[in-house]
Formats: C-alpha cells, structure tokens, sequence
C-alpha cells in the first residue's frame, strides 16, 4: 500500500500542518508589517494577533529558535532569510486558496476568512488544482 493511503498518514500529515501553522501566520504577519511600518516590534505582532505581549514573546523565541526570526529585548523582529523564505511561500498559498474560493462564488468576507485557515492545510496537488482552476475559468 503506498504510503499516502496508510490510514494514520492523513493525521500525521494533519498535526504537522498545526504544527507550522503558527510560525506560518507569524512569519506572514512580521512580513506585512515590516512592509507596511518598516519595522516589527512584539507589541505590533500583540495588537496583530490579539494576544499578550507574553504570547507573542514565547512565540518569537520558537521562531528565532527555528531560524525563522532575529531579534534582541526591546529591537524590532525581523525575518531571517529562511523566515522570509516562508512568508512569501504562505503569502502565495493565501491568494492561490482565496483566488480559488472566490472563482467558486464564495463572498469575499467569507473567502478571506476561510482562506487563513485553509492555507496551512492544504497538499501540494489540490493547490495546483485550485489554481488551475482559478486561472481557467
């Protein structure tokens, strides 16, 4: 049996996706804001993701640990080249899934909210479909 058809493979793959998901929404979130303000800094990520500075504190250390962040107390956070690698990856797979929801007649308000979550879960093979499909109709 191949192993994309073991039963437990889908939760394997399912707990990795919830794994990356929020160093995914992180990575994104610093990204747009450095775009946006020129600088990222914890009470931005705080007000962004509407948690505490400690949250965001705890959640920065895991991602400077993973090599996605740099960062000193009290300097802005900033993407490392692997982190940006990753937000413009997650940032692609947004638009290809809200692209997708909207070619489906799905409102807009609905789509973008469906897409955050969608993003992090979806295969390789199903986002080439949503594409495909989005670019064809």
């Amino acid at each position: 049996m191949p192993t994309s058809r073991k039963p437990g493979n889908r939760h394997v793959r399912t707990r990795h996706d919830h794994a990356t998901e929020l160093a995914e929404d992180y990575v994104e979130a610093i990204d747009e804001i450095e775009r946006e303000k020129g600088e990222c800094r914890v009470t931005d990520l705080a007000r962004q993701f509407s948690v505490t500075h400690v949250t965001v504190n705890r959640t920065v250390s895991r991602l400077q640990r993973d090599g996605l962040v740099e960062t000193q107390p009290y300097a802005p956070v900033t993407l490392t080249r692997t982190g940006r690698r990753l937000a413009e990856a997650s940032r692609k797979r947004h638009e290809v899934v809200l692209q997708f929801l909207l070619a489906l007649g799905v409102s807009e308000d609905a789509a973008r909210t469906d897409a955050e979550g969608i993003e992090h879960h979806v295969s390789d093979e199903t986002l080439r479909v949503m594409k495909q499909f989005s670019e064809n109709r």
